[in-house]
Formats: C-alpha cells, sequence, structure tokens
C-alpha cells in the first residue's frame, strides 16, 4: 500500500475542512473525521469514536459529544493552537493526560461533562489563560481538588460543576475564580459546605442551584449555600426540590432572604402548606420576580395563614407547567388574592386552566401583562374570565390567550373593547375558521396575532389601527384590506400565489411571505410598497424565469431599496423541470432563454446573411445552374422515356446522323457551308437525290453501309416539332441524333439558345460519352472562353481534338473529311 507523504497529508489536513466525510482508520490506530465545515467548525458527535480521531489543526470548534471516548493522550490534541471550542460531553472519559490541552492556547470553552471523571486535574487548565466557559457537570469526583483548578482562569465568565458524587465544597476549591455571569452547582448529596465558599465570587450573574438532599436533611448546609449567592442583582433558581414538608423553607429562614430579588424553583415538588411557609418566610423580602416552571402542587388549597403577608414590592409572577394533584380539593385561590394586588406582568401557561372567574380578574388592578396561553379556556369561560366585557383590567396592554380552544373572533373583539389601553393581542393557535364581517376593537390595538387558525378569508373586522398583523398559517389566498397604519404583515404558510398589492399598506416596511405557493415576483409588485423594506418570501414554488432569476439575483447584491433578508437557500426552483430543485441565486440562464425575441431577430439575420452568401457562393459554383439544368433534363428525360415506350423499336429513335447546334449568327455558314456539304454532297461530290429533311420513321433511316449516303442533320429551325416545349425538342433532338456538332464561336457562347443546347448536351455527355460530341471552332476560341459551369465540355476541349474552320480555301478539303469521319466514327 502507497504511504501518505508528509507534504500529501499536509495537503490532506489543510483541506478537511472544506470536506465532509466519514471516519477513516489510519494506519497509527487513530480515526480520522473530516466533517468540517467552510467555517471550519468540525462536526464529529455521534460517530461511535473510541479515541480522539484526527482532525486538522486549522479547526476552530471541534465536537467530539456523544462518542465512546476513555481517554485523551498528550498527542490527541497537539497542534490545534486555533481551537476556540472543545465538546467532550457525553463520552466515557476516565483519564485526561496532564499536558492533554497544553496546546490550546486559543481555547475558550471546553465541556467535559457526563464523563467518568473521578479526579480533576489541575494541571489539565493551567495554559488555558482565556478560557471562558468550562463545564464539569456530573463526573463521579466527590471534590473540586487542591489545589484550586481556577488558578489563572482570569476570562471565566460561565462555570459549571458539581455531580452526584460530590460531597464537599472546601473555600479553597474555587480561588481564582473572581467573577461570574453563570453559575451552575449540582450538589444534591453535599455533606459538607466551608462557609463563604461563593461569596468570594463577585460580581455574580445568574445561579442556578441543585441542593435536594440538604433542602431535606442539612438545613445550615442549604442556608449557608443559598446565604453565599443570594444580592439582590444575582437571579437564584432553584431545581429538583421537594418542598412539602413542613422544614423545607426553613433554609430560607436560616439565609439572609432579606436580599433575594429574583426567585425561580424548576422541576420541584410544592404543598400548599410548604408554600404559605414559603410565603411567610420571604414576608417582606423585595422578591419582585417569581418563576415556577415544571412543579407539582399537593395539598388540599389551604391559604388562610398566607394573609398575613406582604409582597407589595413583586412585579413578575411566571407559571408554567404546573400540575394540581388533586385539584378538585382546591375550589378557589382567592384567599392569596393579595398577591394579585400588585403584580404588573402573570403568565400562568399550560396549567389547564378552563376559567379565571371574574373576581379574581377583578383584583388585577395594576396589571399590565396577562398570558393565559396553551391552557382549555372556551368562549364560554374566556367571558367569565374578562367579565363579559365590562370595564375591569383597566390597565391592561398586553393580553395572550394564545393556544386555547376558541371559535369566535367577534366574541373576542367584544369582550376586549373596554380594554382601554391594550396595545396587543394574541389569539394564536385557536379554532378560528372565519371572521365576521365587522367587529369592535380598542383604538389603541396595534399588534394582532391570528396565526396558525383556520381561517380562509379576511372581512373588514380588522382594526384600521394596526401596525403589526400576523396572519401566518392559515388559509389564506388573498389580502387586500386597507391599512394606513401597518408597518409589519406576517403571512407565511398561507396559499398566495402573488405578493399582495402594496396600494393599501402605505406604512409597510416588513413582509414575509415564505412558505405559500408563490410562483414569481418582481420589481412591479415591490414598488406598489411605498416604504417595503425587509421581504422574507423563500420556501415558495418558484418557476425560474429570466425576469424573476435575473431580479432575485440583483436583490441579493442589494440593489434595490427591498431587501430579502431571510436565507437565500430558501429560494429554490420548482420548475422548469431541468431546474428544479437549484438554488436561484446559483441559476444560469441562457441568451436563447432570456432575450428570445432578440436572439430570433439576430438568428434571422444571421441566417439570412448567411444565406446570402451561401447564395452568392452557390450562384458562384454554377450550383443553381446545375440543379434548373438536372430537373429540366430528368423533365425531358422522362417525356423521353414515354416516347420510347410508344416505340418498340429503339433503334428507330436515332433518326439523325447529328444534331447541329450554333448560333443564329452562325447560320450563314451553316447553311452555305455545312448543310450543302453534309447533306448534298455524296463522298464523290456528286449531288444527293434524297430529301434535305428524313422522315422519323425507319424508313428514313441513313444506311450505315452506304459510303456515299449523305448525313442527315438535325437543325432546330426545320426539325422541331411545333407546339412541343423548346426543352423537350432540344432533349429529343440530341437523343435522336447519333453526334452532336457544336459550332463554337462567340455568339455561340453569347446565345440563350445555344446555351440551352450545350447545357442538355452537357448533361447528356455523362451518358453517352465524350464521343457524342464534335467540336468545329469557327474562330480561334480557347476553353477559357466557355463557360465554368460546362465543366465537362471544357474538360472536352482540353482532351478532345476538335475542328477548326480554315480561312484557307486549300485547306477546307481536307476539314470536311475529317469531319466526315468523325460522324462515321465507328460506325465505318
Amino acid at each position: 500500500m502507497r504511504r501518505l507523504t508528509s507534504g500529501s497529508l499536509a495537503l490532506l489536513l489543510l483541506l478537511a475542512p472544506l470536506i465532509r466525510g466519514q471516519k477513516v482508520n489510519r494506519g497509527d490506530g487513530r480515526p480520522t473525521c473530516r466533517r468540517c465545515d467552510l467555517h471550519r467548525c468540525c462536526n464529529c458527535s455521534y460517530s461511535g469514536f473510541t479515541s480522539v480521531p484526527i482532525v486538522t489543526d486549522q479547526a476552530l470548534s471541534l465536537d467530539l459529544s456523544f462518542n465512546n471516548i476513555t481517554m485523551v493522550t498528550q498527542k490527541d490534541l497537539m497542534g490545534h493552537s486555533q481551537l476556540r471550542a472543545l465538546d467532550l460531553h457525553g463520552n466515557r472519559l476516565a483519564e485526561i493526560h496532564p499536558s492533554a490541552f497544553d496546546s490550546l492556547w486559543s481555547l475558550e470553552e471546553l465541556d467535559l461533562s457526563d464523563n467518568q471523571l473521578k479526579f480533576l486535574n489541575p494541571m489539565w487548565l493551567k495554559n488555558l489563560a482565556i478560557l471562558e466557559h468550562l463545564n464539569l457537570l456530573n463526573n463521579p469526583y466527590s471534590r473540586l481538588g487542591s489545589p484550586s483548578m481556577f488558578l489563572g482562569l482570569v476570562r471565566l465568565r460561565r462555570l459549571m460543576f458539581g455531580g452526584p458524587d460530590l460531597k464537599e465544597l472546601r473555600r479553597t476549591d474555587v480561588f481564582g475564580v473572581t467573577e461570574l455571569e453563570d453559575l451552575t452547582v449540582h450538589a444534591n448529596n453535599l455533606a459538607s459546605y466551608d462557609s463563604g465558599t461563593l461569596g468570594d465570587i463577585w460580581p455574580l450573574g445568574r445561579v442556578t442551584l441543585s441542593l435536594h438532599g440538604p433542602f431535606l436533611t442539612n438545613v445550615a448546609l442549604a442556608a449557608a449555600v443559598l446565604a453565599d449567592v443570594s444580592y439582590p442583582e444575582t437571579p437564584i433558581i432553584l431545581q429538583d426540590l421537594n418542598l412539602t414538608g413542613r422544614q423545607s423553607v426553613q433554609p430560607f429562614r436560616e439565609s439572609a432572604n432579606k436580599r433575594i430579588r429574583s426567585l425561580s424553583l424548576r422541576n420541584s415538588s410544592v404543598s400548599d402548606a410548604s408554600l404559605v411557609d414559603f410565603l411567610m418566610v420571604m414576608n417582606g423580602d423585595p422578591l419582585s420576580y417569581i418563576h415556577v416552571e415544571d412543579v407539582t402542587l399537593k395539598g388540599e388549597g389551604r391559604w388562610e395563614k398566607a394573609n398575613k403577608t406582604d409582597y407589595k414590592s413583586i412585579d413578575e409572577f411566571f407559571l408554567r407547567n404546573a400540575v394540581v394533584v388533586d385539584v378538585y380539593k382546591f375550589t378557589a385561590f382567592l384567599q392569596l388574592g393579595f398577591l394579585l394586588y400588585y403584580p404588573r406582568k402573570v403568565s400562568v401557561i399550560n396549567c389547564g386552566v378552563f376559567v379565571m372567574p371574574c373576581d379574581t380578574a377583578k383584583l388585577l388592578v395594576n396589571l399590565q401583562y396577562l398570558d393565559l396561553s396553551d391552557n382549555l379556556l372556551t368562549d364560554l369561560t374566556m367571558a367569565e374570565s374578562l367579565c363579559h366585557g365590562a370595564p375591569t383590567l383597566k390597565e391592561l396592554r398586553v393580553l395572550n390567550i394564545s393556544g386555547n380552544p376558541l371559535k369566535s373572533l367577534s366574541l373576542i373583539s367584544h369582550l376586549v373593547t373596554n380594554l382601554l389601553k391594550l396595545t396587543h393581542l394574541d389569539v394564536s393557535r385557536t379554532l378560528y375558521s372565519s371572521m365576521p364581517s365587522s367587529c369592535s376593537w380598542p383604538s389603541t390595538l396595534k399588534y394582532l396575532n391570528i396565526s396558525r387558525a383556520k381561517l380562509t378569508a379576511t372581512t373588514s373586522c380588522l382594526p384600521r389601527s394596526l401596525e403589526v398583523l400576523d396572519l401566518s398559517y392559515n388559509d389564506l389566498k388573498g389580502f387586500s384590506l386597507d391599512l394606513p397604519l401597518l408597518r409589519e404583515l406576517y403571512l407565511s404558510g398561507n396559499k398566495f400565489l402573488g405578493l399582495p398589492a402594496g396600494q393599501p399598506f402605505p406604512n409597510l416596511q416588513t413582509l414575509t411571505m415564505q412558505f405559500n405557493t408563490l410562483n414569481m415576483f418582481g420589481l412591479p409588485e415591490l414598488q406598489s410598497f411605498r416604504r417595503l423594506e425587509n421581504l422574507q418570501a423563500g420556501y415558495n414554488k418558484f418557476i425560474c424565469t429570466c425576469g424573476f432569476v435575473n431580479f432575485f439575483q440583483s436583490q441579493l447584491k442589494q440593489k434595490g431599496n427591498v431587501k430579502l433578508t431571510d436565507r437565500k437557500d430558501g429560494y429554490v426552483c420548482d420548475s422548469p423541470l431541468h431546474l428544479q430543485g437549484e438554488l436561484v441565486s446559483q441559476v444560469r440562464l441562457s441568451v436563447e432563454a432570456c432575450h428570445r425575441v432578440l436572439f430570433v431577430s439576430v438568428s434571422c439575420g444571421v441566417a439570412l446573411l448567411v444565406g446570402l452568401l451561401l447564395c452568392v457562393l452557390l450562384w458562384r459554383l454554377h450550383v443553381f445552374w446545375y440543379l434548373k439544368m438536372t430537373w429540366a433534363w430528368l423533365k425531358a428525360k422522362r417525356s423521353s422515356q414515354k416516347q420510347r415506350r410508344d416505340t418498340t423499336d429503339s433503334e428507330a429513335l436515332l433518326s439523325f446522323d447529328a444534331f447541329v447546334s450554333y448560333s443564329e449568327r452562325d447560320a450563314g455558314w451553316v447553311e452555305n457551308f455545312l448543310i450543302p456539304e453534309l447533306e448534298e454532297q455524296s463522298e464523290d461530290g456528286s449531288s444527293s437525290t434524297s430529301s434535305s429533311r428524313p422522315s422519323n420513321t425507319s424508313s428514313s433511316r441513313p444506311s450505315n453501309t452506304s459510303t456515299s449516303r449523305p448525313f442527315s442533320l438535325c437543325l432546330h429551325k426545320r426539325d422541331f416539332l411545333p407546339g412541343q416545349p423548346i426543352m423537350d425538342n432540344i432533349m429529343s433532338a440530341i437523343e435522336r441524333s447519333r453526334r452532336t456538332i457544336f459550332v463554337l464561336s462567340e455568339n455561340f457562347v453569347q446565345s440563350d439558345w445555344c446555351r440551352y443546347e450545350l447545357d442538355f448536351s452537357h448533361f447528356w455527355l455523362f451518358e453517352a460519352g465524350g464521343d457524342a460530341a464534335i467540336l468545329i471552332l469557327l474562330e480561334p476560341l480557347s476553353k477559357d472562353d466557355v463557360p465554368k459551369r460546362f465543366c465537362k465540355l471544357r474538360k472536352l476541349m482540353s482532351s478532345t481534338t476538335y475542328l477548326e474552320w480554315p480561312q484557307d480555301e486549300e485547306r477546307r478539303p481536307e476539314f470536311w473529311r475529317s469531319l466526315r469521319n468523325a460522324l462515321r466514327g465507328d460506325n465505318d
């Protein structure tokens, strides 16, 4: 097997960020990962690696999560000086060489969570001076170790550590951590904690604590941890707690609770009694934000003692995914009404709420934001919740009742009419299928969300005061309402075939039309919008015409006022078929497809020019003459063959010894010299008594055996049949004659009739051969004086002896003797 040279290996590593591939086993036992993108981010997760693979040293991010890697050696990451993020989460790491990360000088994020690390070695991080994010969660170490592994990490801002086996935290364990934006500690089984361990971290942003065990068994320890992180500016998130016992809230009492302003509970269990105790403990605390998520409420709904508390500072209450056990025992929450006087923002999401009694709504006198989404509210219970349109919730500005089984938009518009400060209304993900023709809305309403319903049409029910309207994912096919103040319109996921007209929306700035059935759009549609700046129209069924493709590509270059703000890979051709699936931004159409009229015009012009040039060339090469003569000859030939079929004796067709082709200007020579000499004189000079014009019958055929008989000549003046086409007469004369005598002169070349005769003779020569032609030159005439198209005749003049008419009378007997011998030919 050929080995990779060092040069080819370097080239492979250099090109690796541009290649996506599968793992490849190398000769040294380490696999290779080539799944890197153009941003030099390599995703090698879920690949089944058992050791750190070879990856290009140009990588900026390396994700090795969810493999089966058990150790990181000293050489595995050597040379990765540009690496900024390394994720080893979810492997089986049990051993990391002390120098494994020494070359990662640029590393900013390191994730070692969910592995099998029983000990944390401070040598791992000694060269990671610019590390910002470190995750050590859920490893089986029992302590962080000493000396602190965080010494020198002056830029560390996010720290996550702990797990089910963490038993102790010493003050020296976190030396070097000076300030954090996010701190997460999982210490459900923490048994020992030095007070002040986390207290030295300042400033401290958000803190997430899992202290399930200490809250149940070690109140002092839990209180100490809470005390160290309780700052007014620090949101505290407590998760995985069981606050159902009477002593479960004691850590809040022992801690410096007067400083907590933001508190969240996640994935916890709470009883009515412990909740009352919590309210009593936190009484007077400047608590302004309470966030409860994924909570289970138990008990019988007894809230009497809670009336003695004061929570004027509370501003926001957030509850999501709450489950009430034995809900039928919780008959009313009115005894907690004191909690409702002061909040300006209340969210109760996905908690199975089917009604908010009007009496409860009346207590929300300062409420500005109400979110009751993803509950069980119906039109009937919604009417009760909003007191049947009575003027309650006078300060309410935002109402979100999305995700409820509501059916009547008309009812909702009536119920909110008296909410005179309402600006935002979200009724998305409901069962609305139609709109009434008119509705009453508060004049302050500016934002309306009716997305993901079942609307098939819109009416003037929509308020003209709207600035933002979301009608996404309905069954709309058109939208043309006059909304002069509208700035944002969301129409994705409908059935639009084109962009809506822009005239009804003079102030529209943002339009989304994704996931419709748009075929195309262009500059005229966009120009109908006066102020449109942002358009999202991807993921439609585009017909990639030249106009649309050119327009789209120019918009990508920001040549227009409207910017396409969604991803360009969402613009894909649906037709024509040969472009289906191609990105519109990458389509290249030919000139023929894009400028058909111009292309046809130019093509026709070029074709006409080429045709003219070809015609000139063909004319110069006499092609037209050849075609013309071929057609005439074939036609005459066909006529001659018909005549032959009517005659049983083919020899009877040969009626003449020669056909004489001459010019009218040379008729004197033919009549005064040629005819008397050949037709009227015998061999010995005696006059012939035979007829000067022989009959066309077989009885008039000259005898071949007589040496003293005169010759019979075919002349056009006397022998052409009247009433027949001249072409047929010429063809017939040539075919009925044994020889053809051409009386050549300047007059012959210029005579039209002679040219016809010469033309037909030219074709006949191809069949009869060169001996059928006899050339007589009355005057000096070279072959160059014969037209070039008579190539056969010119060739004959070059290869065949011709007779010249002598001007000297003494030489003429010899001329006549030679002519007679030529006429007899092989008949002698």
